[in-house]
């Protein structure tokens, strides 16, 4: 859907896989369609529901011999997990091994950088805590910054003060607690610098290229 984080997610899962030739490598069907309407606007009530370009998307896949599904569109798993069960599919979900890692590391609160439709679905935060792992979430001033910056990675326009807005927004999580900062966007992670954030950030898709990697290879 977005096409730059598909092929960020398609380098991380070559990276995630132990591979030492080319047959080593996991077999990949990638459906790429940024005609799918934006999930974000329609979760917040003013977009097109993208459903009907989602189903068609991934019942190609099952046409094409696809087991499990792996979506690296974190608001899109708001009505992923539906439309891969009605299909068949294995979901390879993006949000549950992300807050299956934060916990396993011992995490007690994690900053959480998303689009307005992810936080408005309360994706991580039903699945964090879940897991007993408390969830720190930008304030609204913060927030159409946040998505300012999301905008500009889609349209190739990101720039510095774009990428200060994520490292800013990102310090500001942390001085309130948060032990982890979650780039809970597959773009945010294409402009936030880890290295210029005081806690550490997870990468949703690099976590999700591992997993996709385990269970193809077993």
């Amino acid at each position: 859907m977005g096409p730059a984080a598909t092929v960020d997610f398609y380098g991380k899962l070559v990276e995630e896989t132990p591979a030492t030739c080319d047959q080593g490598h996991v077999p990949v069907v990638i459906w790429g369609d940024p005609r799918v309407p934006d999930r974000s606007l329609s979760l917040v009530g003013d977009g097109e529901d993208p459903t009907p370009y989602l189903r068609r998307g991934i019942e190609g896949l099952k046409r094409a011999g696809c087991q499990v599904l792996a979506v690296p569109c974190n608001t899109a798993h708001a009505f992923v997990p539906r439309l891969a069960d009605e299909a068949g599919l294995e979901l390879a979900s993006i949000i549950e091994v992300t807050a299956d890692a934060l916990a396993a590391d011992g995490v007690r609160a994690a900053g959480v950088l998303a689009t307005s439709g992810t936080l408005r679905a309360g994706l991580y935060a039903e699945a964090l805590r879940r897991r007993g792992v408390a969830v720190i979430e930008p304030g609204e001033a913060d927030q159409r910054r946040v998505m300012a910056a999301i905008g500009a990675v889609k349209s190739g326009a990101v720039g510095p003060a774009h990428r200060h807005v994520l490292e800013e927004v990102s310090r500001a999580l942390a001085g309130r607690g948060a032990e982890r900062v979650v780039a809970a966007c597959t773009e945010i992670v294409l402009a936030l610098d880890g290295s210029r954030v005081p806690v550490p950030v997870v990468d949703p898709a690099r976590l999700l290229a591992r997993r996709v990697a385990e269970l193809a290879l077993g």
